[in-house]
């Protein structure tokens, strides 16, 4: 597939229709982020778990992040809070019920630590309602108050700054309690290295910077495909671009699944998931200040009500321990049924 990368350069430089440039742009990505997690895995192998987790933790959504960045340049910032949605949600529900889905149909029945799910699903929770806060906050003061930017802009920032805090104080839990790892940090898949740290970190450099120009073409050529298809920006946030950003690390999850490791699946769906909400939100809200575009924490009702949603069924689903095919087909329909929502929602 990486013969879409210059495929997209070329369209981009010979003003090619915009639907084509965005076609091809999405789907040079997907290799490049295939790469970006290639090159962490194997990096990892030479830093030991714990720093490796870290890593394929923080590089797995690098994608997205430089795609939601070149988007807040533009002023897609509806785009921007559709695609922190949608990449909670599609872990939480997409990749999590394929994953059991698979599993369950191949292996059966499938358990993982009790334990674990229970810290996860707390995490989980207080990551959504921190997210909440400052869109309950906005509709409380609208009524009231014309000029309410200022105080939005505050509270979004300081929650933003909690929120990354709450981040860091897992990471420094995860290394100083030897026997439990938070979800944030996603475990690699243990193999020995194949590549030397050099070539681990060329490998992610050229695909960073492959990912970043795709990234710009891609956001470039959005407002003309929403008008040509008559799509909305929502709908593309909520479902393409997530898809876009970490289908390889998807594929992954539901392949360990499928040879009955729910508890490694688990973790990098969830983990994924949690990576947004506590690091990738909050650095958006701060990387805002810096394009003149300020990215506020305020979500749309719709939104609101599918983000807790997802954390309450992966919640009630994950606190016994143990996941089934059944279980996986009621997130995935929890996921359409968003999906399907968003698709009919006009545009603002």
């Amino acid at each position: 597939m990486l013969i879409f990368v210059p495929a997209a350069i070329a369209a981009d430089l010979l003003h090619a229709s915009p639907i084509l440039v965005f076609v091809l742009s999405a789907l040079g990505i997907i290799p490049l982020a295939d790469l970006i997690g290639e090159g962490t895995e194997e990096l990892a192998a030479h830093t030991g778990p714990k720093l490796g987790g870290l890593l394929n933790a923080t590089l797995g959504n690098a994608a997205e992040l430089i795609i939601t960045i070149f988007a807040i340049r533009q002023g897609l910032l509806a785009l921007v809070l559709a695609s922190i949605t949608g990449s909670i949600l599609g872990n939480l529900l997409l990749v999590s019920g394929l994953s059991m889905v698979v599993g369950g149909i191949r292996n059966g029945s499938q358990t993982f630590d009790r334990k674990q799910a229970g810290q996860n699903a707390t995490l989980l929770v207080l990551a959504v309602v921190a997210l909440v806060i400052p869109s309950l906050f906005s509709r409380a003061i609208d009524p009231l108050v014309n000029a309410n930017l200022p105080s939005e802009r505050l509270l979004s920032e300081g929650v933003a700054f909690v929120i990354i805090i709450l981040y860091v104080l897992s990471i420094l839990y995860s290394f100083t309690n030897r026997e439990e790892t938070p979800i944030t940090q996603t475990p690699p898949p243990m193999h020995e290295a194949k590549w030397s740290v050099a070539q681990s970190l060329g490998v992610l450099v050229a695909a960073t910077v492959g990912v970043a120009v795709l990234s710009e073409f891609l956001v470039g050529a959005v407002e003309p495909v929403v008008t040509s298809l008559g799509l909305t920006e929502f709908f593309l946030g909520i479902i393409v671009i997530p898809i876009i950003g970490n289908i390889a690390e998807h594929l992954v999850a539901v392949e360990v699944a499928s040879k009955n490791n729910m508890e490694l699946s688990l973790a990098i769906s969830l983990g994924s998931g949690l990576q947004i909400a506590l690091f990738v939100a909050p650095l958006l809200v701060f990387i805002s200040l810096f394009f003149g575009h300020t990215l506020l924490l305020v979500f749309t009702d719709l939104e609101l009500i599918a983000l807790f949603s997802a954390s309450l069924v992966i919640t009630f689903i994950s606190l016994d321990g143990e996941s089934n095919w059944l279980e996986g087909a009621m997130l995935l329909a929890v996921y359409l049924l968003i999906g399907v929502a968003y698709f009919f929602l006009p545009a603002a």
